[in-house]
């Protein structure tokens, strides 16, 4: 693996699926010597994307359907 001219490096998929590391997630650096460890932030980070998530689709909505037509909606296979 090597670190991109930005200072870049692609964290394989397989560990960003065993560790939940999705597009967003905040990460810390801990330095210990000459080792480097990459830690997942938990402190409110799910508040914090699910924020960002609503934020992103608040309006985007332009078809008005009751509670009835989308639970209709749902329910067809």
């Amino acid at each position: 693996m090597r670190i991109t001219t930005k200072g870049q490096v692609t964290i394989p998929v397989e560990i960003r699926e065993r560790l939940g590391l999705l597009p967003n997630t905040d990460v810390d650096f801990e330095i210990s010597g000459n080792t480097v460890r990459l830690r997942k932030v938990r402190r409110g980070a799910r508040a914090r994307r699910g924020r960002s998530m609503i934020a992103r689709l608040k309006g985007r909505g332009d078809i008005a359907l009751s509670t009835d037509e989308i639970m209709a909606l749902t329910r067809k296979s």
